[in-house]
C-alpha cells in the first residue's frame, strides 16, 4: 500500500484495521548478490539505493537486533551541511539534499523539519572561523548566514547575553538545517526497500565471514551461512568487533555518545543551536521535548549507556547559555555507540580482501550522513568506483597523509 491521505482517510473509516505490514519477515536464501551487514540507516539507505538506483533486489540486510534498536534511534535527529573542508563539505550538502526530497521518495513521513542550525560564536577569532566556515559552505553550494548580537536577541532571547561567562557574539546560521524523526528514518528505508524486493532480516548477527582465497564469499551467523557475491559492513560502533573477524584492524575506535530529552514544553527552541564555548547542541521534538547532548564519555565501551560525569558537562553547557533549562525535568537519556575516527572524517571504500567493502569511521556525524552515506556505499558497491563526493573517504588516506582533520584534533578520537 501506498501512503497518502486518501489511505489514511479510507483505513481511518475502517478503524485502522486494515494496514498492511509495513515490511515483510523473511526467512534468510542461501545466497544473494549482495549482503549489508547492520539494518541501521547506512545499512538500509544503502539497500534502498542499491535498489532504486542501480536495480540491484537480490540484496538481504542483516541486522543483530531489531530495526531501530541501534544508533539510528539514539541520537538527537539533527542534519546540517555546514562543514569546512573539501572531503565533507560536498559530501554532507548532498546529504542535506537528499533529506529534503526523502519523505517524497520513500513515500513515508520522516518528520523532516528544515527550522535552521546555528553555531555560537564567543571571541573574535571564533567570528573569524565562522566566516570563513560559512565562505566554505556557499562556495559548496550550501546556504550560511552570520548573524550578530542583535540578530540572536531577535531570534533567541532566552539567550545568556548579560551575564555570561563567554560572552554571545553572534553565530553561524544555515538556515536549511534542522531536524528529522530519527526511527522514522530506519522505517521509511526499510519500508521502501522492502517494496524493491530487499529482504530485511532481523535477529540476525554476523559471527564470521567466509572466504575462499582471499576473497569474501559470504558470512556466516547465527541462523546459518549466506553467501553472496559482495558483503558491505555498516555496523557503526560494533566495527571493530566485525571488522576483526575478517582480520582488520582500523584506526577507529568505539566511544559512547549521550543524549538527553526533557519533559514536553511550551514551543520554544526555534530551531537547533549550538555553544561554541563548550560541547552542547539543543533542538525540540514535535512533542515539546528538548532534546540535547554534549561530549562522548571519553573512554572506549561498547555498552549502550554512559555515565554521570558526562551527564553533569551536558547541563553545565545548558545552563551556562540558557540558565532557565534548569528549570526544566530530564525525562531519559540514552547512549549510541559511536565509531570515533582518528582525524573525525568517515570511511567508505573497498577493504584489501575482495569482495568485502566498508562504511564507519562517522563520528558524531553518522545520523545527518544517512541518505548520502547509502547513495556513495550503494554507488561503491554496484560499480566498484567512489562516488565523485566520496572520492576523499579512503581508508589509506593515513597513509597517503591526506586526512580530513575537520577539528583539527588530530589523532585523538575522544576529541572529535
Amino acid at each position: 500500500m501506498r501512503y497518502s491521505i486518501w489511505s489514511i482517510l479510507r483505513q481511518g473509516l475502517k478503524g485502522n484495521q486494515d494496514w498492511p505490514q509495513a515490511w515483510r519477515d523473511p526467512e534468510p536464501k542461501p545466497s544473494y548478490d549482495a549482503i549489508i551487514i547492520g539494518g541501521g540507516g547506512h545499512g538500509l539507505a544503502t539497500a534502498y539505493y542499491l535498489a532504486s538506483e542501480h536495480g540491484m533486489t537480490n540484496i538481504a540486510v542483516l541486522e543483530k537486533g531489531w530495526i531501530g534498536g541501534g544508533n539510528v534511534g539514539r541520537n538527537t535527529t539533527i542534519i546540517r551541511s555546514n562543514y569546512l573542508l573539501p572531503g565533507n563539505e560536498a559530501f554532507y550538502e548532498l546529504s542535506l539534499k537528499l533529506w529534503e526530497g526523502l519523505e517524497q521518495s520513500v513515500n513515508y513521513n520522516a518528520m523532516v523539519s528544515q527550522r535552521g542550525i546555528i553555531n555560537l560564536f564567543h571571541s573574535d577569532a571564533q567570528r573569524d572561523a565562522a566566516v570563513r566556515r560559512g565562505n566554505s559552505m556557499i562556495l559548496h553550494g550550501a546556504d550560511a548566514d552570520i548573524l550578530n548580537e542583535d540578530d540572536l536577541r531577535r531570534i533567541c532571547p532566552f539567550l545568556n547575553f548579560d551575564n555570561a561567562r563567554f560572552p554571545i557574539k553572534g553565530g553561524l546560521m544555515q538556515k536549511r538545517g534542522g531536524s528529522v524523526r530519527h526511527d522514522a528514518v530506519a522505517w521509511g528505508y526499510a519500508r521502501a526497500a522492502d517494496r524493491l524486493g530487499v529482504d530485511i532480516i532481523q535477529n540476525c548477527e554476523v559471527t564470521g565471514f567466509v572466504m575462499n582465497g582471499g576473497t569474501c564469499v559470504g558470512v556466516d551467523t547465527n541462523r546459518g551461512r549466506i553467501l553472496s557475491k559482495k558483503t558491505g559492513v555498516a555496523v557503526a560502533g560494533s566495527t571493530g568487533k566485525v571488522m576483526a573477524s575478517a582480520g582488520m584492524r582500523l584506526p577507529i575506535e568505539s566511544h559512547v555518545l549521550q543524549a538527553f530529552v526533557s519533559e514536553g514544553l511550551k514551543p520554544l527552541i526555534p530551531g537547533v543551536i549550538t555553544y561554541g564555548a563548550g560541547h552542547f547542541y539543543i533542538s525540540q521534538s514535535d512533542k515539546g521535548g528538548l532534546v540535547f547532548g554534549g561530549d562522548i564519555d571519553g573512554y572506549n565501551s561498547y555498552a549502550q549507556r554512559g555515565n554521570l560525569p558526562v551527564v553533569e558537562d551536558v547541563a553545565e553547557g545548558g545552563m551556562a547559555i540558557m540558565p532557565m533549562i534548569g528549570r526544566a525535568r530530564l525525562l531519559r537519556s540514552w547512549g549510541g555507540i559511536m565509531d570515533m575516527s582518528m582525524d573525525g572524517s568517515p570511511f567508505i571504500d573497498k577493504t584489501h580482501i575482495d569482495g568485502l567493502y566498508f562504511n564507519g569511521g562517522w563520528c558524531y556525524g553518522g545520523f545527518k550522513a544517512t541518505p548520502a552515506s547509502g547513495l556513495c556505499y550503494a554507488h561503491l558497491l554496484a560499480t566498484d568506483a567512489p562516488h565523485p563526493v566520496a572520492t576523499e573517504l579512503r581508508l589509506d588516506r593515513f597513509k597517503r597523509g591526506h586526512l580530513i582533520d575537520e577539528k583539527g584534533q588530530g589523532s585523538q578520537p575522544n576529541l572529535h
